[in-house]
């Protein structure tokens, strides 16, 4: 069984994409091991000179690091990812090299009709960074909108269009996970060439 790391996008304390990634751990329990892990108790990005990284942040990568897969669940501020997100990727990407050839499945939930339609394009951009350099899931897009109404009072997704698509999606993910580990060659140079990037060159 895969083990993977579901990232809940934001700091705040009611999200319904902590709550979109606490129905995935559940619903899919029986195909894998899914840790919903949060960053809303790391410190603002500060860029230390010697790249010593907090704690929390420190755990986190070699959590990512350890894991066969990553989810990630946004939700869309001011079209874009949360502050709190990119806060987040700015550490796990500073003097560690986490995500390097990760599959990762991008999901968004929102209050509106979209749900987090440009957040997720962003994402995918900051994820292919050359210090990042994630194997993000292609056309994979699971919307959910209208949040607030997309759960019943057990935390279960009540739409069955959605749990259909989610279960598409999760199960094309297992099979991603699976085709990029035989692609592994370049891993090695990807990976040195993430922890030696910097834009000053």
């Amino acid at each position: 069984m895969v083990n993977l790391i579901a990232i809940v996008g934001t700091n705040s304390d009611k999200s319904t994409n902590r709550t979109l990634l606490e129905y995935m751990q559940k619903h899919f329990e029986t195909q894998a091991n899914i840790e919903l892990v949060e960053i809303k108790d790391l410190p603002l990005f500060n860029k230390p000179a010697d790249k010593t990284l907090p704690d929390n942040a420190k755990a986190l990568a070699e959590k990512i690091e350890a894991a066969d897969g990553v989810i990630i669940s946004t939700p869309e501020y001011d079209h874009s990812v949360p502050a709190a997100l990119m806060n987040a990727l700015s550490w796990l990407s500073y003097g560690v090299v986490p995500f390097v050839d990760k599959p990762v499945m991008i999901t968004g939930a929102s209050y509106g009709t979209l749900g987090s339609s440009r957040a997720q394009q962003h994402l995918r951009q900051i994820l292919d960074a050359p210090e990042l350099k994630a194997r993000i899931m292609p056309s994979s897009e699971f919307l959910l909108s209208h949040s607030l109404q997309a759960f019943d009072g057990d935390g279960n997704l009540v739409d069955e269009e959605n749990i259909t698509l989610l279960n598409g999606l999760f199960a094309d993910f297992l099979r991603f996970i699976e085709i990029m580990s035989q692609l592994n060659q370049a891993h090695a140079a990807n990976k040195a060439h993430a922890e030696n990037f910097s834009w000053d060159n």
